[in-house]
């Protein structure tokens, strides 16, 4: 009788192990075609997933972020950066969604800089300035894909794009390349590395616009900032810096405690004005240290908490200001002034004229380097 009980026991276990189904591990990256440009080339997208379900979708025209879901306080999922649905909405974007800018980030007088005492003039494309790269800058361009890596710290993706001399008016050719990697702390890690073949400035950043509500029908007014930065650069009317390093004291730019986006945008306050809202640099305090928290983002409806770290000396603040209804994104959504908010790491706009800022010189043999962290939580 026992040796019939321990028969039927045995039988009975190695059915239930053949009966149960298999563990499938989670897949790291997947690839997939996102569309075609008019020249029939082929654009892909690369979705990023951690151990947490935290997901990172990056396209290799401009080495766009398209898509970022994180979660809120009560475990819901929800992408939390503007964007379009599909490649045409990218190649037609003038607002520089979720794209890697360059070569310069911001704002350059007159499109015009010195170097090496000549005068190089760049395309013109926010009136009378440079914004962004010009015309056709690498958020317009289709980006090689290096490499992917599914390493225990979490999926990355390397991407690399080529500027050859003369583009967009600028000297030299640069090679960029920009490592994204989505770590199982909930980080989006952006490195950049840069070296160029004749003397030339660099400065690119990262332009995702967040809404961590997660419904881009609301605004980002009511989520609270912080930002480390004891001044700012003001702007004149074209947006160009004036070579001043303002105190945030006592002013509407003052973000040095934590405060709502929507408090004091609507003060009498100039800059504010001359802005439609925030479209400024703010001077890091800490931009010597390796690589400092720098900013943090709250949004108490959903309790998504965005952290940012970076090696650069600024930070660009901008709340959508130039959005206005017309431009048609992710699920039909018509995006309104002040649905997403950016904190672009950067040198400080025109620092090639302005002798007093950091410099963006970039020399052959030199590498350039950057590293920005944004850190997704809730709270």
């Amino acid at each position: 009788m026992k040796r019939i009980f321990i028969f039927i026991f045995l039988i009975s276990t190695v059915s239930t192990l053949f009966s149960q189904p298999k563990k499938v591990e989670a897949q790291m990256i997947e690839k997939k075609l996102f569309g075609k440009l008019a020249d029939g080339r082929e654009v892909y997208e690369y979705t990023l997933s951690n151990t947490n379900g935290v997901k990172a979708k990056i396209i290799n025209y401009g080495a766009t972020v398209v898509s970022l879901e994180v979660p809120d306080r009560n475990g819901k999922f929800s992408d939390v950066v503007l964007g379009y649905d599909n490649i045409e909405g990218y190649v037609a974007d003038k607002s520089y969604f979720g794209a890697i800018i360059g070569r310069y980030g911001n704002r350059i007088g007159k499109g015009k800089f010195k170097l090496d005492g000549k005068e190089y003039q760049l395309s013109i494309n926010n009136g009378e300035n440079q914004l962004h790269g010009g015309t056709e800058g690498f958020n317009k361009k289709l980006w090689t894909v290096d490499a992917t890596d599914e390493s225990n710290l979490g999926p990355s993706i390397t991407l690399s794009y080529v500027s050859k001399d003369g583009e967009e008016g600028y000297p030299g050719t640069v090679k960029l390349t920009v490592n994204y990697q989505l770590t199982n702390l909930n980080e989006l890690k952006i490195n950049y590395t840069g070296t160029t073949d004749k003397t030339t400035i660099l400065n690119p950043t990262h332009h995702s616009y967040f809404n961590l509500t997660g419904d881009p029908n609301k605004t980002i007014l009511d989520e609270e900032l912080w930002i480390d930065a004891d001044k700012f650069t003001p702007v004149d009317k074209g947006l160009i810096t004036t070579g001043e390093l303002a105190d945030v004291k006592g002013t509407p730019m003052d973000f040095r405690k934590p405060i709502k986006v929507g408090a004091r945008i609507n003060d009498d306050y100039e800059q504010l004005k001359l802005g439609r809202g925030y479209d400024h640099n703010f001077v890091l305090n800490k931009h010597q240290e390796l690589i400092p928290k720098v900013a943090s983002v709250y949004d108490s409806s959903s309790g998504r908490f965005i952290e940012m770290w970076t090696d650069q000396p600024g930070v660009q603040f901008y709340t959508g200001n130039f959005l206005n209804g017309k431009v048609k994104g992710k699920n039909g959504i018509m995006y309104q002034q002040r649905t997403g908010l950016c904190l672009e790491a950067q040198h400080f706009p025109d620092s090639p004229n302005k002798p007093n800022f950091p410099s963006v010189v970039l020399k052959p043999g030199q590498v350039y380097r950057q590293s920005t962290i944004y850190k997704f939580s809730v709270k």
